[in-house]
């Protein structure tokens, strides 16, 4: 293994689950038995008795295209489960399980999958069981992902995803005519419930049955247990803090860590340095970098709900300040204000966050807030320096060079940063939410 660790620093701004993120270089996708969603004509279907590779057998030829290859293992897998809903009862596949199935297939760009592939890969892991395993954990954090956003748009009220109906929208929608809109609303939103937790369920399946050496498989359950707590914990903050008001930078960034740096950075890394047999000093570095990139993600997200454009991010812009969330971005907008006395700002801060039936004009005024009060320019800053500091993280193992160069590149995409100043770093202390003394100033 070498102890280079590859230098560049490319950059692209997208996050993890917009159409614009950092690909993998385009290959050719060999397609598994079954492939495509039933019925649905969306991927040709193979016959039955043909005989299919096990894709992972070749890890270089999965390194051209992550993407591809998680799709084609998960593909399968959701054909698997959604024959077997059919004959448990063919109602019950039709409108939950095929469409837990097609919201999955149509996710983002597969980062999560990503990250544990390039962090086996960094590792070391270079034997087919261990890529066939890391693409088996690449599929079931996509299921994992498909609970949590179903789960989300529910509690949120959001009506679209990925520019289209929400899940609970569209059932809803299907049985409006049936039963009227009250019912088929309520319905709607019951059913989506099941179908996250259906998702949830596929996704301990998928884990449970990947055949994995005992050391290696006790360490994988270990994180995709606690990876599941911490994210039923960090949307428990979000929704209280939104009942409640309660806004403080220390408990947005508390938040923010168990509810989407752990699950969508720092887990998915440490699942692929634990498929690698990888040891304390690899695994740490891959931890503490994801620690800081996951943070940093989250709070790009943060900043495309209030000022991105909704033809990039498939959703309405300000949901977040319709719902009162309790985000990193409010919470340091109100502290400045709070400090200087700008009365008008805390107005409209107090007047418009959490009102669901905000104007585009209220929306705008909060925007300017955001602005004026100097919050937008200090996330941004956060950001960068917190991806300089998961970088620096990476530089303290020995890693294999051209698996860290990628990781080091999707790390980039998924924070949106396009450069970062390396001496700029966060104290690691911030990343445990004890405190952000320095985030206001």
């Amino acid at each position: 293994m070498s102890s280079t660790v590859a230098k560049d620093r490319r950059a692209d701004r997208s996050p993890l689950e917009h159409p614009t993120a950092e690909q993998d270089s385009p290959a050719p996708t060999p397609r598994t038995a079954g492939e495509g969603d039933h019925g649905r004509g969306d991927h040709p279907r193979a016959s039955p008795h043909e005989t299919r590779p096990a894709y992972g057998d070749d890890p270089p030829a999965v390194d051209a295209d992550v993407s591809g290859a998680v799709r084609v293992v998960l593909g399968d897998l959701l054909d698997r489960q959604v024959a077997a809903a059919e004959a448990v009862d063919p109602l019950f596949a039709a409108d939950l399980a095929a469409p837990v199935a097609r919201f999955t297939r149509n996710g983002g760009k597969f980062a999560r999958s990503r990250f544990v592939w390039w962090a086996l890969r960094a590792c070391g892991g270079a034997e087919p069981a261990q890529a066939r395993a890391a693409l088996r954990i690449g599929a079931a954090l996509e299921l994992i992902q498909t609970c949590a956003l179903v789960h989300d748009d529910v509690m949120d009220g959001a009506r679209l995803r990925r520019g289209r109906p929400a899940l609970h929208v569209e059932l809803a929608d299907q049985y409006a005519g049936s039963c009227g809109a009250q019912r088929a609303g309520r319905l709607g939103e019951a059913a989506a419930i099941l179908a996250g937790d259906l998702a949830l369920a596929w996704a301990d399946d998928v884990v449970a049955d990947t055949e994995m050496p005992g050391r290696t498989a006790r360490r994988v359950r270990e994180l995709w247990r606690a990876m599941r707590t911490e994210m039923v914990a960090g949307q428990y903050l979000d929704v209280q803090g939104e009942a409640t008001s309660a806004r403080s930078m220390a408990r947005a960034i508390r938040a923010a860590c168990l509810k989407s740096a752990l699950y969508s950075v720092e887990r998915p890394l440490a699942l692929g340095a634990a498929l690698a047999d990888a040891g304390p000093s690899a695994t740490r570095a891959l931890c503490s970098a994801g620690r800081c990139v996951g943070l940093a993600f989250q709070l790009r997200d943060d900043l495309l709900d209030a000022f991105g454009d909704p033809r990039d991010t498939g959703k309405p812009a300000g949901g977040d300040i319709r719902s009162g969330k309790p985000t990193y971005l409010a919470a340091v907008a109100q502290a400045r204000a709070e400090t200087s006395g700008d009365r008008r700002a805390l107005d409209v801060l107090r007047g418009t966050l959490g009102r669901t039936d905000a104007s585009a004009g209220e929306l705008a005024a909060v925007r300017e807030v955001f602005t004026a009060t100097g919050a937008r320019e200090t996330v941004e800053g956060k950001i960068g320096r917190l991806v300089a500091q998961g970088l620096r993280h990476l530089d303290t193992a020995v890693l294999e060079p051209e698996a860290t160069r990628r990781l080091q590149l999707l790390m980039r995409s998924a924070s949106g940063v396009a450069d970062t100043v390396a001496s700029d770093v966060v104290p690691l202390s911030l990343q445990l939410a004890t405190g952000d003394e320095g985030a206001g100033r």
